[in-house]
């Protein structure tokens, strides 16, 4: 090790406590946001996504069977199809939102 040094330097504590404070481990913690979990936001934003999800899904499920219908001349079946797997696809997407995180 090197001797060059006038003078012993700070602590191992000391120095640890810089390091902390400078990567900011040293912060309190955050408080827990309650019954919302990660969702965040008031009940009218919460509704908002929930409407937006399933009117999504389905929106997207109807524009694909329309369009595999139209591609190869099949005028309902498809379409007829793709609802109730896009409405399944909305409420697993809310089930996700909503399920408890481990």
């Amino acid at each position: 090790m090197n001797q060059d040094q006038s003078g012993p330097g700070p602590s191992f504590e000391e120095r640890l406590k810089a390091a902390r404070s400078r990567q900011g481990l040293d912060a309190p913690p955050k408080p827990a946001l309650g019954n919302q979990g990660e969702l965040g936001g008031s009940l009218w934003s919460i509704g908002l996504r929930v409407g937006i999800e399933l009117v999504a899904a389905l929106a997207v499920a109807v524009a694909i069977g329309y369009g595999l219908d139209r591609i190869f001349h099949t005028t309902p079946i498809l379409t007829v199809v793709f609802v109730p797997l896009g409405g399944a696809a909305g409420i697993l997407n809310l089930w996700r939102m909503f399920a408890p995180k481990d």
